[in-house]
């Protein structure tokens, strides 16, 4: 990427589309517990990164083995306002508020999107909830 990006190269349309569609799997893999769609979403790489509310993980093993003892309920959330940029063909950052189902805190989640020859994959993830 060179160091001033085209305006024009900001959310192009088709890549947009891209990574809202990769964003919506893995919501939808996120509320219904679909491990092997979440795993495969994440960057199959040591590199790979998520900070969780309770924990630190490094890597796509230890991001694995959390999703694998995670408990299945409760997953059910509400987006209440999603944020997704792409820069160029091969980068983008998706940004949500939600809210659990029955809860009243309100959660903060950011993602790091890189096009990989597998497709989209998330490389670097946060989530935190305001007090």
């Amino acid at each position: 990427m060179s160091e001033r990006m085209a305006t024009s190269e900001i959310n192009r349309p088709d890549v947009l589309a891209e990574v809202t569609a990769a964003f919506a799997r893995y919501e939808d893999a996120l509320v219904h517990n679909k491990v092997d769609v979440l795993d495969a979403l994440f960057w199959d790489s040591p590199h790979t990164l998520r900070y969780g509310a309770t924990e630190n993980l490094y890597g796509h093993e230890a991001i694995r083995a959390f999703r694998a003892a995670r408990p299945s309920q409760g997953l059910a959330r509400e987006l209440l306002r999603t944020v997704i940029t792409t820069y160029g063909r091969d980068f983008a950052t998706a940004n949500c508020e939600f809210r659990r189902e029955g809860g009243t805190k309100t959660g903060r989640q950011s993602q790091t999107w890189v096009r990989t020859g597998q497709g989209w994959r998330v490389v670097a993830a946060h989530v935190s909830l305001l007090a």
